[in-house]
């Protein structure tokens, strides 16, 4: 499962490389699909985020440093976002090439499965520190199984990680604050969830939003019709 939006226009960029598909994901690495777009609500996230024309995100397609070494420290993150960047050469490129972007990504997520999670605290984490990701997390629907806490997050200071504070907000609920995206992430009974800070309620999904809208639009209709009866009773 790759996270891909609605196709964009393709527009020809001097790319120098293409990258490889990766390689097919096992079952046992099938929760992310459930928990980034099903309650994970990416879409939504980035709408949220705003200028979602300039935001690349994604996820199980490679992020490089160099288009000629993709070998080199390459890493297939479950979700990346990377803000003031081009989407059309994302995909063009299939995977994020970082000299090509002119940034690394901004955020990063590994979701812990049983054949991923010690490389989650392990391996990935020094890698993504070493290609310069402010922000690096880790969501485990488990508990902490695979991936030793429920919820995790690190944030990079000169070259390397320090972790993130998580509070514990009630039992089964945890939170830590991601300063690269202004939100709080929450590991909610297994599911992953998205808070506005300033007002502390889950980040609406798109149906949420149009029920919302409706209801409003069907208030205004009410009280017009309400007018229009006093109008015409005078």
């Amino acid at each position: 499962m790759t996270l891909r939006p609605s196709k964009p226009k393709v527009r020809q960029h001097d790319k120098r490389f293409v990258l490889p598909d990766p390689p097919p994901r096992g079952p046992d690495d099938m929760t992310t699909f459930k928990h980034l777009t099903l309650t994970g609500s990416i879409r939504d996230l980035v709408l949220y985020l705003g200028n979602s024309e300039t935001t690349t995100f994604g996820g199980e397609l490679y992020v490089v440093r160099e288009p000629r070494m993709p070998t080199l420290g390459r890493r297939i993150p479950d979700l990346f976002i990377a803000f003031d960047t081009d989407p059309e050469l994302y995909w063009e490129s299939n995977g994020y090439i970082i000299s090509e972007q002119g940034k690394p990504p901004d955020f990063v997520m590994e979701v812990g499965s049983r054949t991923t999670g010690r490389m989650d605290v392990g391996a990935k984490r020094d890698d993504y520190a070493s290609l310069g990701i402010p922000e690096y997390w880790r969501f485990d629907e488990t508990g902490g199984r695979f991936q030793g806490a429920p919820l995790a997050g690190d944030r990079l200071a000169g070259q390397e990680y320090g972790p993130i504070a998580i509070d514990t907000l009630e039992e089964g609920v945890h939170q830590g604050y991601s300063a690269v995206l202004g939100v709080n992430i929450r590991w909610v009974r297994g599911q992953l969830e998205w808070h506005d800070p300033r007002t502390g309620r889950r980040i609406p999904g798109l149906e949420e939003e149009r029920q919302a809208r409706l209801a409003a639009e069907t208030r205004v209709r009410e009280l017009e019709e309400k007018l229009r009866r006093a109008q015409e009773r005078h």
